[in-house]
């Protein structure tokens, strides 16, 4: 399986010539915030791709005596980095803009599991440098999502202080309000294991609530007429085991 993984990792056409018919799907962004690529997370998954392709042999035919050569550890990492390249977390909505290619029970099922990975490889966005702006969350919700954003990191009088604003005045404003407060949104939060369950035994949780609504077009942005309420954010890779 490391050899099969490793194949379609680093050997651009070898992908469809293993005999074990086990392989790596990445998943695509629907729409990918700015700065995404040259964030921490980013910039460290492609060192250490990089790091691995410095050790790997250039021959394809060579790779399986280089993989056999390596300890234990090395090929647990190694195994690790590439099937971190197949992790999907992305939220997404389950109605009928996206053609019934995902179903809502799908979708939180995908998210709760990628909860648990979280938790085990210790995934905390603030530490990895996440922090909401206008490019990468505010301006991209609704007026009460910003001021909801405000009211929880820092109170109902702050929120207060913008909620007379235009969309693109006070994204700008909250900016500035966030700023070192740690606030999350939900799709970037790590779960408590120990809350009680939404569902019923047995079942996936609802989704959150922006989620699973239709788009609401009577609170989007004055400023801008075809701002969503949905967010399309990932839970960025951390390298440690198999990652986000």
């Amino acid at each position: 399986m490391l050899h099969n993984f490793v194949l379609t990792a680093f050997y651009r056409f070898a992908s469809s010539g293993s005999c074990l018919e086990i392989g790596l799907r990445t998943p695509n962004f629907p729409a990918q915030a700015p700065g995404l690529r040259e964030s921490a997370s980013a910039k460290a998954v492609e060192a250490r791709h990089e790091a691995w392709k410095a050790r790997l042999p250039k021959r394809e035919n060579d790779l399986w005596d280089a993989l056999t050569a390596l300890d234990g550890g090395a090929q647990a990492s190694l195994f690790a980095h590439c099937a971190s390249f197949a992790v999907n977390a992305v939220y997404e909505p389950a109605n009928r803009y996206n053609q019934a290619r995902v179903s809502a029970h799908g979708v939180r099922t995908r998210l709760d599991r990628a909860d648990v990975l979280a938790r085990a490889v210790g995934l905390d966005m603030v530490q990895a440098g996440w922090k909401p702006s206008v490019d990468n969350y505010l301006g991209r919700v609704t007026k009460p999502r910003i001021l909801e954003a405000v009211r929880e990191a820092k109170g109902e009088s702050s929120a207060q202080l913008i909620d007379h604003l235009k969309k693109a005045d006070m994204a700008k404003e909250a900016e500035r309000l966030l700023d070192g407060s740690g606030w999350l949104p939900e799709p970037l939060r790590l779960v408590d294991p120990d809350a009680a369950p939404v569902g019923q035994e047995g079942e996936a949780g609802r989704l959150p609530e922006f989620l699973a609504d239709d788009e609401d077009q009577e609170n989007a942005s004055d400023d801008d007429p075809h701002s969503s309420t949905r967010l399309n954010e990932i839970k960025e890779r951390d390298g440690t085991a198999v990652p986000q």
